[in-house]
């Protein structure tokens, strides 16, 4: 995280499959995260940040989660609103809105429900779906890359995304 953020890149975020394995807590990953912001913030001069992802098993655990960042000063976090639930995700965008904190959406799982061309629901309406329950921004995935699209869907989403009406 500190060597991104002090090379230039403004924000990073944690992988969508970090969330609180054995070998890396999500507790010690966020105190390693906040200090390598503060350090890069500190050399730059510019607003670092880094998406922590608090999707967790239940609610209570993700709130937890999402007032330790707070606690630590982060301005965003992430969570996996496909994987976390529609709920959790609207109960987490209220949250944020109350403390000041932006919410980051990770798009998880989504391809075993928009993929298939004879089945599942579009990921334009799934996008929607997402701007209903309150999420600040969503990974839309790239036009080149791990997350490839072809380049007219996927700026599509971006405009979608940007509409004043869904």
């Amino acid at each position: 995280v500190y060597e991104c953020l002090r090379g230039g890149l403004d924000f990073t975020k944690d992988d969508e499959n970090v969330n609180s394995q054995p070998f890396m807590r999500w507790q010690n990953r966020f105190e390693f995260v906040a200090e390598a912001v503060a350090a890069s913030q500190a050399e730059t001069g510019e607003r670092k940040g880094h998406y922590l992802n608090v999707t967790a098993p239940d609610p209570e655990q993700m709130y937890e989660r999402a007032e330790f960042a707070k606690e630590l000063g982060q301005p965003i976090i992430m969570h996996d609103f496909l994987t976390g639930g529609f709920s959790a995700n609207t109960g987490l965008a209220k949250w944020c809105r109350k403390n000041g904190i932006l919410l980051h959406i990770h798009r998880a799982m989504h391809a075993v429900i928009d993929r298939h061309p004879k089945h599942g629901i579009h990921f334009r309406v799934l996008a929607k779906c997402l701007r209903l329950s309150g999420g600040d921004h969503l990974h839309t995935g790239t036009v080149f890359g791990k997350l490839e699209g072809d380049r007219g869907s996927t700026l599509g989403f971006v405009d979608l995304l940007r509409e004043s009406f869904i």
